[in-house]
C-alpha cells in the first residue's frame, strides 16, 4: 500500500506582489500610514491565496480594521506599561521602576504578542473551508518564555535549542486545523549538538556554517511534526539556503530593493518545493472548530519587532 503523499505548492508571481506593494506604498503615503494596516492585509491575503495545499488554496480572513484596532490596543497596553513604570520610579527610585518596565514588557508582553499573534492568524486563516485555531492562553505561555530566557543568558546561549524546541512545541501542540491538532515531539537534545557546532565553527566560517545549521534544525522540526496519522517531511539543505540568501540579497543590492516582492516570491516557493506531508493525515475527519480571536496580540508583535516562531506558511 502506498503512503499518501501531500505536497505544497506556491502559484504566485514576482510582478504580481509587485503591482501589490506599488499600490500599497501610494496609499499609504496618501493616508499619512493609516493604511498600513489595510496594506499587510492585501499582501497576506495574496501569499495565502497563491498557496495550494492537496489541489486547494488557503484562504485568510483577516481584515486592515482589525489589525488597526487591534495596534492601537497594544498601544495603549505598553503605555499602561510605560506610566506604571514612571510611577513607580516616582514613589520607589529609578532603578526598581526600570527593572519593572524591562520585566513587564519583556516577560508578560513579549508572550502575549507571541501567543496572541498566532493566535489571530491561525484564526484568520482557512482551507477547504475550515478555520486553524490556537487553543493555549499566553499565561501558559509565560513561565516556558520566562525560563528559557532567563537560563539561555545564564548559561551564554547553550541553553537557546532547548528553549527553541519547548517554543515550538508549545506553539505547535496547542494549533488545530478544525477538530484535529497538530503535534511537534522534537527533543533539544537532539540538536544541542549540531547547536554547540554552529557556535564554534560561526567565526572559522565567518557565519555560513550557521545556513547548515539552519537547515538541519528545518529539516528536523518539520521531520517530528506531525498532524493525525501523517507527518511532515522537508529537504532544505544549507547549501539551497545559502544560495537562496545570496541571490536574494544579490537582487536587493543590484535593485535597491525594489525586487523585494520577488524575494518574498523566491523565498517561498523554496520551502513549499521542499516540504510534503505524508502518511495518512486523516482529513475527510476534520470537522470545523473554529474560534475567536482579536488583533491585539498582532499588533503588539508589531510594535515589538517580535520573532513569532513560524505564524505563517512553512514555518508552523
Amino acid at each position: 500500500m502506498n503512503t499518501p503523499i501531500r505536497k505544497p505548492a506556491f502559484h504566485g508571481t514576482g510582478g504580481e506582489l509587485f503591482l501589490i506593494h506599488l499600490v500599497n506604498a501610494l496609499l499609504i503615503v496618501i493616508t499619512l500610514g493609516i493604511y498600513w494596516f489595510w496594506a499587510k492585509t492585501k499582501v497576506r491575503a495574496y501569499l495565502y491565496g497563491q498557496t495550494e495545499f492537496d489541489g486547494d488554496r488557503f484562504a485568510y480572513h483577516g481584515t486592515g480594521g482589525e489589525l488597526l484596532r487591534g495596534w492601537l490596543k497594544a498601544v495603549g497596553l505598553v503605555f499602561a506599561v510605560l506610566v506604571a513604570g514612571v510611577l513607580i520610579q516616582l514613589l520607589l527610585g529609578e532603578i526598581v521602576g526600570a527593572l519593572f518596565i524591562y520585566a513587564a514588557l519583556g516577560f508578560v508582553v513579549a508572550p502575549m504578542a507571541i501567543v496572541g499573534a498566532r493566535r489571530y492568524r491561525l484564526s484568520r486563516t482557512s482551507w477547504r473551508g475550515v478555520r486553524f485555531s490556537f487553543r493555549a492562553s499566553w499565561k501558559e505561555f509565560i513561565p516556558i518564555f520566562v525560563l528559557g530566557v532567563l537560563l539561555t543568558v545564564v548559561t551564554l546561549g547553550l541553553y537557546y535549542p532547548f528553549f527553541h524546541v519547548q517554543v515550538r512545541r508549545f506553539l505547535v501542540d496547542h494549533s488545530y486545523f478544525g477538530n484535529r491538532p497538530f503535534s511537534f515531539d522534537g527533543d533539544g537534545r537532539d540538536i544541542f549538538g549540531r547547536h554547540l557546532l554552529a557556535l564554534l565553527l560561526f567565526v572559522p566560517t565567518l557565519g555560513f556554517y550557521w545556513f547548515w545549521y539552519t537547515a538541519f534544525r528545518n529539516r528536523y522540526y518539520w521531520s517530528h511534526t506531525s498532524f493525525g496519522g501523517a507527518r511532515f517531511d522537508s529537504t532544505v539543505t544549507g547549501g539551497a539556503l545559502l544560495g537562496l540568501f545570496l541571490t536574494n540579497a544579490l537582487l536587493l543590492l543590484v535593485t535597491l530593493g525594489i525586487a523585494f516582492p520577488w524575494v518574498q516570491v523566491r523565498t517561498i516557493r523554496f520551502h513549499a518545493d521542499r516540504l510534503v506531508l505524508a502518511g495518512p493525515a486523516e482529513l475527510e475527519e476534520v470537522r470545523q472548530e473554529a474560534l475567536a480571536a482579536t488583533a491585539t496580540g498582532e499588533g503588539l508583535a508589531d510594535l515589538m519587532d517580535v520573532d513569532l516562531v513560524g505564524a505563517d506558511f512553512f514555518g508552523l
